[in-house]
């Protein structure tokens, strides 16, 4: 089909939950090109929303999806799964953490980082049932996740939403002090605030944070859907922050762009028990083969190293452009202050074929495959200038 064909499909037959998308459908990719049905190819600074890290169609996941598909898909977690043993064990030895349930997204491992420091005190007795989170912040879709989310534009049409949730500033510790109660589970945040515009939490806020929770009993949850598997600079945002929270969750990147998500979480917390907790597609063979491999990857191309010196690289070309009023993040996880006329740069970007996003009227937001070099950079940094 021509694209108009696929906008007329879509308009008739598909749920229209994402309003009038770009006026675009990709048919192909190869690294940091993609190709739509015009044949016209686009340099990809997006990922898919910081999905796609080893850029489009790496030979190692084509190979890897291809081999997987000849010997089997999916069996349940009924049985034990090697592979999904392997990336356990591979993910324990790339965190802090001690053990990993696998679920299909960002939202479903949220869910389950959720319900296990829910679990985790209703086991102990503790009588904490409550979570207090972030505002501003972007948990998922699910209802438990949206309730987790500081922003009531995702909330409002959702009421009444699960209870329990509190959420306070960013970076306000007073705030956070006075939302901690007797009830408190966990405090719940991504250490870098994505779909808000690429907000920092700050080193200090982190360190008396973590000094409340340790003192209460409080469980933190490190929210690394966006961060994790090397976008900052390192493997977990939270490693630059010199913290070890209790529980990871992640996805995104994980599976290179094969829906996967994880909850990571210490030995100590790790509260489920048969029957406690599940589902039917989560770390099926599949998924975790290719995750396995997205990390082996990773490792022979030196691409979290890379990512933080490339990106501190970019960060300083954008900071030298005429009318870049801000630059924020940590490695290729970067948002760019540019006033009050962001989705014009974004559109007349994708015109000169580029793909980056936009929060709100005042930021770009840049989240390439880690594979980006410094020659492309200088030429999205170019594009940019004469764009804005």
């Amino acid at each position: 089909m021509d694209l108009q064909q696929i906008k007329d499909t879509d308009k008739k037959y598909f749920m229209n939950t994402f309003g009038e998308r770009t006026p675009v459908a990709f048919v192909s990719g190869k690294g940091m090109d993609i190709t739509d049905t015009k044949g016209e190819v686009y340099k990809d600074f997006f990922a898919g929303i910081a999905v796609t890290a080893l850029g489009h169609s790496h030979p190692n996941i084509v190979k890897t999806i291809k081999e997987q598909a000849e010997k089997l898909l999916h069996t349940s977690s009924l049985y034990y799964i090697e592979s999904q043993a392997c990336l356990a064990k591979e993910l324990a030895a790339r965190s802090c953490c001690d053990r990993a349930y696998f679920a299909n997204s960002g939202a479903e491992a949220n869910e389950g980082a959720i319900k296990l420091a829910k679990i985790y005190h209703y086991k102990k007795g503790t009588g904490r049932t409550d979570i207090i989170t972030l505002k501003k912040s972007f948990h998922g879709r699910t209802l438990a996740a949206v309730a987790a989310t500081g922003q009531e534009k995702y909330q409002k049409p959702y009421a009444p939403l699960t209870p329990g949730f509190t959420h306070v500033p960013i970076n306000d510790i007073e705030a956070f002090k006075n939302a901690v109660t007797d009830k408190t589970a966990a405090f719940m945040a991504e250490f870098i605030q994505g779909e808000s515009g690429v907000h920092p939490l700050d080193p200090d806020y982190i360190k008396a944070v973590f000094e409340i929770c340790r003192k209460n009993d409080i469980l933190i949850i490190d929210d690394e859907i966006q961060t994790g598997v090397g976008r900052t600079g390192k493997m977990f945002a939270y490693e630059h922050y010199g913290v070890e929270p209790d529980i990871i969750t992640m996805a995104k990147a994980l599976g290179g762009g094969v829906p996967i998500g994880a909850v990571l979480a210490k030995e100590a917390v790790c509260a489920f028990q048969p029957g406690d907790h599940g589902g039917t597609f989560g770390g099926n063979h599949l998924a975790t083969t290719v995750a396995l491999e997205v990390l082996k990857t990773i490792d022979e191309e030196n691409l979290i190293q890379k990512a933080g010196e490339n990106g501190k690289y970019f960060a300083e070309k954008l900071s030298k452009i005429a009318g870049v009023s801000g630059v924020r993040g940590k490695g290729l996880m970067i948002g760019v202050a540019v006033g009050k006329n962001a989705k014009d740069i974004v559109r007349k970007m994708f015109e000169k074929k580029y793909l980056l996003g936009a929060v709100g009227d005042d930021t770009l937001r840049i989240l390439p495959p880690l594979i980006v070099t410094k020659e492309e950079i200088d030429k999205f940094c170019e594009t940019l200038e004469e764009c804005i």
